[in-house]
């Protein structure tokens, strides 16, 4: 019951912050003539949008979730943590396609009301919908990746599984074999 809950909240926080960022673009735009109301408050509504898929919506919805650190040479990388193989086994498949679409058509928006700037010839607000498109790529990049990941690490599981035999001695005692 608690993780039914813990997704319904996932699902309402996710759409929620992701339309709030977007309708109070789109609605301030069109109402508002201050450039900079306008630009703090969308950013931070795309920057609260960013934190609730990359740390909340990802981990209940798809059970994934990444971080990017610099290591001591300077380098960039990339942390993945994903369930285990039979934990993503059992999430919902709605849920998840949910989480992906959205993921996606809100980039695709963003680049919509890009455009729109573009032919406005309005570059400030470009510069709006630039930071919250980026917001929107880096979880795509994110979660593409620890998606990838993760089914690397189911296969490898599953692979283990087999190999050492412990799912075929589960099948045996599971029918009396």
């Amino acid at each position: 019951m608690q993780q039914n809950r813990g997704q319904v909240l996932a699902d309402s926080d996710c759409f929620s912050v992701k339309a709030s960022a977007l309708a109070f673009y789109i609605l301030s735009t069109l109402f508002v003539n201050n450039f900079v109301i306008i630009f703090v408050i969308t950013v931070l509504l795309a920057a609260l949008d960013f934190w609730v898929v990359k740390n909340v919506s990802g981990r209940i919805l798809v059970g994934l979730r990444w971080w990017n650190e610099i290591n001591d040479d300077g380098e960039s990388v990339w942390k993945f943590e994903c369930l285990d193989g039979e934990s993503l086994a059992r999430m919902n498949k709605k849920d998840s396609w949910l989480f992906w679409w959205t993921l996606y058509l809100t980039a695709a928006a963003w680049i919509i009301l890009g455009i729109f700037s573009l032919i406005r010839l309005q570059a400030d607000y470009l510069l709006v919908v630039g930071v919250c498109l980026s917001l929107s790529i880096a979880n795509i990049i994110g979660f593409t990746k620890c998606n990838k990941d993760a089914k690397k690490n189911i296969q490898d599981w599953t692979t283990n599984a087999l190999l050492s035999g412990s799912v075929r001695s589960h099948l045996q005692s599971a029918f009396g074999v």
